[in-house]
């Protein structure tokens, strides 16, 4: 029972803010992790706002002490809280810096600098992971607090514009203009705000936070319309921007495409009636010219035949005038 009272009267001691320099040693930046929460005295700290930094995916970034020299006495520790979980990435005590990038941070290996004059951290080669909030404790004669809330943001894509086909042709109420609709699209963005432009003039934007596998937004134009409008992507850093090139993807194809098919039709239907037209008529020229020549071959070798009626004379003409009797008889034409 002893040893509990005395266990907790020691607790209770170090629950105390001030360090002197011949107890400091004893306490590593874990175990100072669970007692570095604000003192209850004021006067004794100092608790800076959230600083909010924005970095381009595989750039560094630079989180500054503000101490322009380190003391011998001085404390200087670093955390990484990502949700409910914090841990100690980086610290310097007594001039000996001491980097933990292994095991749980992991993801901090070989990325962290810490300035041995300042005890600034900088990440380098920094990625989505390691978005996230930072937190500096400094102890001295007082205690001071800095936070620092790193957003990481991906390498911006151009935007892409296309013709959506599904909706061409379609005209605004109580208007005979044809229009076309317009896409501009991104893929693989976060944190992200996708917009038109007519001009410098803002038309219409979306915004994304999570991780979305496409963004899209629609943009109606008349055909042939002679406006600049562009689509622009942004994030807190850079913007990528995509002029729309009205002559070539907003021309009224539709149009086009049924004058085309209508002059296709006629041109078969003419087809059509045409040549079976024109063979007819060589085949009756043919038929005729072969019937004429049939005909004029006929009349120069045409033989006429006739039926011959004999007539039995008796015998006492034959005897008498046989030398000069002449028989007749019809004779009839055939072709």
């Amino acid at each position: 029972m002893l040893v509990y009272a005395f266990l907790c009267f020691c607790l209770w001691l170090l629950g105390d803010v001030v360090l002197t320099e011949s107890n400091a040693p004893f306490l590593n930046p874990f175990f100072l992790k669970q007692i570095s929460s604000p003192p209850t005295v004021n006067s004794v700290s100092d608790t800076d706002k959230t600083e909010m930094i924005s970095v381009m995916e595989g750039g560094s970034v630079t989180l500054n002490t503000a101490v322009t020299e380190i003391q011998t006495n001085h404390l200087i520790l670093w955390t990484f809280r990502l949700q409910n979980s914090e841990t100690s990435i980086a610290e310097i005590y007594k001039h000996i810096i001491s980097v933990y990038d292994i095991g749980e941070n992991e993801r901090f290996r070989d990325r962290l600098q810490i300035d041995n004059q300042t005890g600034s951290l900088t990440i380098t080669n920094i990625n989505n992971v390691h978005s996230g909030l930072y937190k500096l404790l400094i102890k001295n004669e007082r205690v001071k607090y800095k936070t620092f809330n790193i957003a990481v943001h991906g390498i911006l894509p151009v935007p892409v514009i296309i013709r959506d086909s599904s909706q061409n042709s379609s005209s605004s109420s109580g208007s005979s203009v044809s229009r076309c609709v317009l896409l501009c699209s991104v893929v693989n963005v976060s944190h992200v705000t996708l917009s038109w432009f007519k001009g410098n003039s803002l038309l219409s934007s979306i915004s994304v936070s999570d991780l979305s596998i496409s963004v899209s937004l629609p943009l109606e134009v008349e055909y042939q319309e002679k406006n600049t409008y562009s689509c622009v992507i942004n994030n807190p850093i850079r913007n990528q921007t995509k002029h729309l090139d009205n002559s070539e993807l907003c021309q009224p194809s539709s149009e086009s495409n049924q004058t085309s098919l209508l002059l296709v039709v006629l041109l078969l239907v003419l087809l059509l009636l045409v040549v079976p037209a024109v063979a007819v008529l060589i085949c009756r020229r043919r038929n005729y010219t072969q019937a004429k020549q049939e005909a004029q071959s006929n009349e120069e070798e045409e033989v006429y035949y006739t039926d011959a009626t004999f007539i039995k004379q008796r015998d006492q003409d034959t005897e008498t005038n046989a030398h000069d009797r002449t028989v007749y008889s019809e004779v009839v034409l055939r072709r």
